[in-house]
């Protein structure tokens, strides 16, 4: 029987993700090159690793905290997903928010990985949908208080 949970992994100059404490949801991504991002540039940083899962999954790339605390540092397109049917190099699109250029040396940790399972659904086109007490509202319509 097959494991829906084993993820294969090629590593290329890298690190194997881990988990940084056992009960971290997410596996820690590293840098497999140095890169300089300028203030309020973004790059993309490559991590040295290919990933194949099964169908069902999907790998979910998330920023890590620390690094935009201290230095605003984040993803830019966050979260990032990978597809399971994608075979190419993981890489990370990290923009500097921060005053002064972020430097990432090889085996920085710069993104934590988050694995998810994926739903497919069947569209069903209607006419009108039902009606809820919300409505249309969104962007904040709901308030704050």
């Amino acid at each position: 029987m097959e494991n829906n949970n084993e993820v294969l992994i090629q590593i290329n100059d890298s690190k194997m993700p881990v988990m940084a404490t056992p009960g971290a949801a997410g596996y820690d991504l590293c840098a497999s090159e140095a890169v300089t991002i300028k203030s309020g540039e973004f790059e993309k940083v490559p991590t040295g690793i290919r990933i194949s899962m099964p169908m069902g999954l999907e790998a979910q790339v998330r920023p890590r905290s620390g690094l935009a605390a201290k230095y605003g540092v984040t993803i830019l397109n966050a979260p990032g997903t990978i597809d399971s049917d994608y075979r190419g190099e993981i890489c990370v699109i990290l923009i500097n928010h921060g005053k002064k250029d972020f430097i990432i040396e090889p085996g920085m940790r710069i993104a934590q990985m988050v694995f998810a399972k994926v739903t497919q659904v069947e569209f069903k086109e209607v006419k009108k949908l039902d009606e809820t007490s919300r409505g249309e509202g969104g962007f904040g319509s709901t308030g704050v208080k």
